[in-house]
This record gives C-alpha cells, sequence and structure tokens, in this order.
C-alpha cells in the first residue's frame, strides 16, 4: 500500500532544519508577491478580469480553439490534436521520426509531464534534454519537480554540485558555487542547443485572433531551443487559449507577479511561424480529460489556472510538508484538485492536505475556487470509498450534536466541570 500524504510529511518534518527553510523560503516568495500585488492600485481589478476572461474563453472553447487553429495554419504552422496521453506522445514521436530527429531539447512544460512523454521517447530511441536549469537538474537526478514553477528548489548548491561532478557536467570537484554551477550548466545546454535536431516548448498562452504561442521564461532556453534546432514543436493543453491580445495583456500583469514577486518574465516569446529555412513549426492541442472536466459542474474551475504557483508558495500545508509528499505530480491546492480530476480513488489521500484557510483562493490571480473545491472533493469520498471511517463517525456525532440545540445545551452542561477543572490545572 502506497504511502498516504499524512505520512510522507511526516517524514520531511524529521529534517527540521530544512523543513523551516522551506517554509520560510516560500513564504518569502508569497511576500514578494504581496508587494507587487500593492504596487499595483488596480490588483483586485485585473484578477476580476482575467477570471472572466478565462470563464468566458472556457465557455466558449469551441470557437476559439477553431479559430486558434484556422490562424495557425493561415501562419504555416502544422496543427495536431490528441485527444490522450498516449495519442499527444505517438503523435511527437511521429512527427520527429519524420524529420529523422534523434535528440530533442525542450523548455519547462507541465504537459509533458502530465504525459510522462520523456519516458516514452527515451524507451523509442530519442535523447530528450531539458534546458530549464531546474528542469535539468531533476532530470539528471532521475526526479520528478517539487514545485511547478521552481522544480529543483528542494535541493541546495552543494546538491547540486556532487549531482553535476557525478554527472560529469562540472569537471572542479569541490566548487559548488552557484555562479559556477551556473556556468557550467550553460557550457553544457549550448552543446545540446547546437546538436539538437528539434526543440519543444511548452505554451504560457495561445492567441486564438493570431494563431500565437507565446512562452514565458527567465532563462532563455525556449527560445534558444526554437532558434537553434530546425523543427519547433509545441505541446499546449486546451486551456491555455485567451481570445486576443487585449487580454493576454491582463494575464502577463499578473503571471510573474503572483508567482515569483517579479514584475514580468525576463522572456516573453511570441512564435507565429517557423524561422526563414527552417521545418514548419508543429502545434499539438492536448485534451487528456480536459472536456471532461470542463463539464464537471463543480470542479471546472481548475481548468482557469495559469501554473504561475502563487497556491503553493502561500499554502502552510505544501511549505510545511514539501511536494513529494503528494500523490499527484503538481503539489499543493491546484494538485489537489488536478489529482482528483484525473483519479479520484489513486489520490483521495491529498484532500487532507489542505486547512481550508482559503490562502490559495485569495491568492490565485484568476480566481480559482481551490479551497472550495476541496471542501466538496472531501464531501465526495465516501462515494470513492475513500472515507476515513473515524472521522466519518466524529463528524457524524457532532453534526448530531449541533443540530440539536437541546442536546448541545446538555453536552455543554455535562462538560463545563471539566473545563473549570482544566482551568484551574494550566493556573
Amino acid at each position: 500500500m502506497s504511502k498516504q500524504h499524512k505520512d510522507k510529511a511526516r517524514e520531511f518534518l524529521q529534517n527540521d532544519s530544512y523543513a523551516t527553510w522551506h517554509d520560510q523560503t516560500f513564504w518569502g516568495v508569497r511576500a514578494k508577491r504581496d508587494t507587487m500585488a500593492g504596487n499595483l492600485p488596480e490588483w483586485e481589478t485585473l484578477r476580476e478580469k482575467a477570471s472572466q476572461i478565462k470563464r468566458h474563453t472556457l465557455s466558449h472553447l469551441d470557437r476559439y480553439l477553431d479559430e486558434f487553429s484556422r490562424n495557425a495554419e493561415r501562419n504555416g504552422a502544422v496543427v495536431h490534436w490528441a485527444s490522450d496521453a498516449a495519442e499527444f506522445n505517438e503523435t511527437v514521436l511521429g512527427i520527429l521520426k519524420g524529420h529523422g530527429v534523434r535528440k530533442m531539447v525542450k523548455s519547462k512544460s507541465m504537459l509533458t509531464e502530465e504525459c510522462e512523454m520523456n519516458p516514452f521517447l527515451e524507451a523509442h530511441g530519442i535523447e530528450v534534454v531539458e534546458t530549464d536549469l531546474g528542469e535539468r537538474i531533476i532530470q539528471l537526478g532521475r526526479q520528478k519537480p517539487s514545485h511547478i514553477v521552481m522544480p529543483a528548489i528542494h535541493l541546495n548548491h552543494d546538491d547540486v554540485g556532487e549531482l553535476f561532478e557525478r554527472e560529469g557536467i562540472s569537471h572542479e570537484k569541490g566548487n559548488h558555487d552557484p555562479v559556477f554551477l551556473t556556468q557550467q550548466a550553460r557550457l553544457s545546454l549550448r552543446h545540446e542547443f547546437l546538436s539538437a535536431g528539434a526543440g519543444m516548448t511548452g505554451a504560457n498562452f495561445g492567441v486564438a485572433s493570431t494563431g500565437d504561442v507565446v512562452v514565458c521564461t527567465n532563462e532563455g532556453n525556449a527560445d534558444m531551443s526554437t532558434s537553434c534546432p530546425k523543427l519547433h514543436i509545441v505541446a499546449m493543453g486546451l486551456e491555455k487559449l485567451v481570445p486576443d491580445y487585449d487580454c493576454l495583456a491582463v494575464f502577463q500583469r499578473l503571471l510573474a507577479r503572483s508567482g515569483t514577486g517579479q514584475p514580468t518574465t525576463t522572456y516573453t516569446s511570441h512564435f507565429r511561424k517557423a524561422r526563414p529555412g527552417a521545418a514548419p513549426m508543429h502545434i499539438i492541442l492536448v485534451d487528456n480529460g480536459r472536456s471532461t472536466w470542463l463539464s464537471d459542474p463543480e470542479h471546472w474551475e481548475c481548468l482557469k489556472c495559469i501554473r504561475c504557483g502563487a497556491c503553493m508558495n502561500t499554502c502552510p500545508v505544501y511549505r510545511r510538508s514539501g511536494g513529494y509528499s503528494y500523490s499527484y505530480f503538481i503539489p499543493g491546492p491546484i494538485g489537489v484538485n488536478l489529482g482528483m480530476l484525473r483519479s479520484p480513488k489513486e489520490h483521495a489521500g491529498n484532500v487532507a492536505a489542505c486547512t481550508l484557510c482559503q490562502s490559495c483562493q485569495e491568492v490565485c490571480p484568476v480566481k480559482v475556487n481551490l479551497a472550495g473545491q476541496i471542501y466538496r472533493w472531501r464531501q465526495q469520498l465516501p462515494a470513492f470509498g475513500k472515507a476515513n471511517p473515524t472521522k466519518r463517525v466524529l463528524s457524524d456525532g457532532m453534526k448530531m450534536v449541533f443540530s440539536h440545540p437541546l442536546l448541545y445545551k446538555t453536552a455543554t452542561g455535562v462538560l463545563k466541570p471539566f473545563h473549570s477543572r482544566f482551568k484551574k490545572l494550566e493556573k
């Protein structure tokens, strides 16, 4: 039987100094977010506007998917549709084989993590190289991301230095200076960029009115992944669409401020067509359950998420239990909800990882009702056969007491002498 969140959280907390550092680090990012929000008088207006745009777009998704695909094809891109992870992986493999590609570099994409693309391609003889520094560290260490924006945040510079030495990235033993390690990673990745036959990016946004794909990074690795190889493949979930550039501007002001406390990402790259002399750009639009989730009246709002990570940074449970305590590959409040949408029986243990403090939905830039949805999932646990019997008995007992005033009065009367006794003991 796999370990529950509480068990893995207990293991995480055994290293008290690290757990404290983890908590303080993410609370610091949350504080930066608050500073950024406080500097914009229109912050709450932007959040409301973003929420409305997402609600409108998802409510008219068929229309915007059609508009986006038509405009992308008019620009010269080749648009593919994938109903699930298997079809997505096969589509990517088919494109790479069609162009004789044996190595592909890629920028960060949670969608490819969701579809487990890397191991699939590697099993078919395709080398995949992550180019986001955090993702590259995770890949070399054969690990999964512990945060969707800062995937290697659980490792310190000594961990990274030792890893780079083992993998031949760093040749200066014992030099774990972060600047030096970053330079070594850059030199290593430069070779990968220049020798790759294809580059893949995710998509922060797809602009329906123009067919553009917009990718936001702080390292420029998406630009390198698309400017060196002659083939560019885009992996994009259906929910990433926005209607036009006016709408995009709203999200651009919210994304980095919410996620990392920056005014904007260092690079905001817009891809419309392949550069001259390169192969046509391929865009793969992926469903993988999204159309089903969209029809769920209680949980569809998770599709509004723009993957900024703000909910994780503020969550007291995530900060004190770490990303690896969750069973779904995306941790934190949004991961609890997405995991339940994916497989309620497999990920039901995560719904206890929430205090219902609602801090997550207070900072969410698109106002996803994260805590509200987790509460609803808890009410559905009996239907999934995942309700904790002890908690169920206690809850039913409390409901009985609170629903009958006379019973409540009697119970509190019986307990009153004990309360007085405890008060005396405290003194």
